[in-house]
């Protein structure tokens, strides 16, 4: 059982199961597009993820990132630097505009963790504005990419799920807030900083539910996937809803950002078995 919970932490540690959740992301924006799974990006996202998310937590001024004295944090550097490579790899075989939409995304993800200048703040210190941040580039990786590996037009649905898919990133970054309020800098003015749980939930709730009325805005919209939308609403309300449970690690590192892949999970058996 030790050993087994050693995997489980390092999986959650080392970010494979955020880098699960956003390739699941990707995956539901494949299928939106009717489009088959590019593997090559699909293994591009999940290693980058890896090492976006890494470098995020474990690395926030550089130096830190290569100088490890801890040594579950060094096998966790050394996941990161392999992961980059993989990364490297199957970014080389994708299409140029992919290329530059990475570099825009990955500036914007070193620029939350590592300040532009020497005394300047880096976005994650800037009051508010972090969550923004990584809705913005997770509804990039998990929507742009995918539209841009199908050739396909930046049209008004790829701007609907672009803004739900933000919606969506910021709803499951809520109970994370909720948790760390009580920890993070106050100058950080997270939101249940500012408004309290209790209004940060509700707040929450209301995004969810803009979320799911933005469907309906869609040129092409199909039975299922509103059916599909519902249960998922359904879920982040009861995880925002949860209380207590929030206060957990393994409830809101685990199964918070499991949504995704239940999600992801969801449109996979509709498509096969229905």
């Amino acid at each position: 059982m030790r050993i087994l919970k050693t995997i489980f932490d390092f999986y959650l540690d080392a970010s494979i199961h955020v880098a699960v959740a956003v390739i699941s992301m990707t995956g539901v924006t494949f299928h939106l597009l009717g489009s088959s799974s590019d593997i090559n990006l699909l293994g591009f996202i999940f290693f980058s993820v890896i090492v976006c998310y890494n470098f995020i937590k474990y690395g926030v001024e550089a130096y830190k990132y290569l100088i490890v004295s801890n040594v579950y944090h060094k096998v966790i550097q050394i996941f990161s630097f392999v992961s980059f490579a993989f990364a490297i790899y199957f970014l080389i075989q994708l299409d140029e505009q992919i290329w530059v939409a990475t570099v825009v995304l990955g500036v914007l993800s070193a620029l939350y963790a590592v300040p532009l200048l020497p005394r300047a703040k880096n976005l994650r210190n800037l009051a508010g504005l972090k969550i923004y941040i990584v809705a913005f580039v997770w509804a990039g990786f998990s929507v742009l990419l995918p539209v841009l590996d199908a050739k396909m037009t930046l049209d008004w649905d790829f701007a609907v799920t672009f803004i739900q898919r933000m919606l969506l990133v910021l709803v499951l970054i809520l109970p994370f807030e909720i948790r760390d309020m009580q920890w993070d800098d106050k100058r950080l003015r997270t939101l249940p900083q500012v408004l309290g749980a209790k209004n940060t939930t509700r707040l929450g709730i209301g995004l969810t539910l803009i979320f799911f009325l933005l469907t309906f805005l869609r040129d092409e919209l199909h039975q299922q996937e509103i059916a599909l939308r519902a249960i998922l609403c359904v879920a982040l309300i009861l995880v925002l809803l949860s209380g207590k449970r929030l206060q957990s690690k393994y409830f809101v590192m685990f199964w918070v950002e499991a949504i995704p892949i239940f999600w992801f999970c969801m449109f996979w058996c509709v498509e096969k078995y229905i």
